[in-house]
């Protein structure tokens, strides 16, 4: 998971990853950009309370969306929204949407279009930050994530220097958000098998040439998955409503007893966690 929530509440889990979420900003950033919000609609409560009155967010102009790990930030005049689709979430942005179901809790109006959060668990959120990213509230929710895998910071030499002080399974530091961002189950999964890693595998362990191995393919992994458009696991779609195809081309994750694509061993899962672990016993070593 990305980061702590706020005070009292548990963080959001996992899904959709970092492509998920930057597709999803791609889809309505532009579009929104300079739109003023003429109303807001907040349906049942979501994982995370809102942090103030509807009525704050309307007349407010928006200036930018951006993104940081699994988080769409919203940058307003004054301060800034937090999106996190959570597990089920997805964000829809048109000049017209359906009419209004009973998985649909936030709603934009604005006069360029209509933002909505469309979430069946409710695991997602939306934040208001009114200093921006300098608000304790953003501070919580970004202040301890790592590096963004496919920004310049992330490079093999700080990497291992990071696996070094920890000892945890390279798939669990990996999953954790606090070195690096956005690698969620399928895609930690997924590098992990481009490096040759066996998931269990200490991440203080990890040499140089290994981590070295492993920073490349998380990059790679996480360029292939944008390039399709991301993965559409479970109630996933972009905000035209389509979906996402890197899961038709996996190389280990949901394949349980299916021959590995490269040495045709049946794959293995594990569990790491609360969290299904796939992998080929004869490709990753430890």
């Amino acid at each position: 998971m990305d980061a702590v929530a706020p005070d009292g509440l548990e963080p959001a889990l996992s899904m959709p990853e970092l492509p998920e979420v930057e597709i999803t900003r791609l889809g309505f950033a532009d579009r929104i950009a300079g739109a003023v919000i003429e109303r807001v609609f907040m349906g049942k409560p979501l994982r995370w309370p809102l942090g103030c009155a509807a009525s704050v967010l309307q007349g407010q102009r928006v200036l930018s969306v951006g993104r940081r790990g699994k988080y769409l930030l919203i940058h307003l005049e004054r301060g800034l929204l937090l999106v996190h689709l959570g597990m089920s979430g997805h964000v829809q942005f048109a000049d017209r949407l359906p009419e209004r179901g009973p998985h649909d809790h936030v709603e934009l109006h604005t006069n360029l279009g209509m933002f909505r959060l469309h979430d069946p668990r409710r695991f997602g959120a939306v934040v208001y930050a009114p200093l921006g990213l300098d608000d304790p509230v953003a501070h919580k929710l970004l202040g301890r994530l790592g590096c963004e895998p496919l920004e310049s910071g992330f490079e093999p030499r700080t990497f291992h220097q990071a696996l070094q002080q920890r000892r945890s399974p390279i798939k669990t530091v990996l999953l954790g958000g606090d070195v690096v961002v956005g690698v969620g189950n399928i895609y930690a999964s997924e590098s992990l098998f481009m490096a040759g890693i066996r998931p269990t595998t200490p991440a203080n362990r990890l040499s140089k040439p290994r981590a070295a191995r492993l920073q490349a393919a998380v990059v790679s992994v996480l360029r292939q998955a944008l390039a399709a458009g991301g993965s559409s696991l479970r109630d996933f779609k972009h905000t035209d409503g389509q979906n996402g195809y890197f899961q038709l081309d996996a190389a280990v994750y949901g394949r349980t007893g299916e021959p590995c694509r490269v040495c045709a061993t049946p794959i293995k899962t594990l569990r790491q966690g609360q969290r299904s672990t796939f992998y080929c016993p004869q490709c990753q070593k430890p």
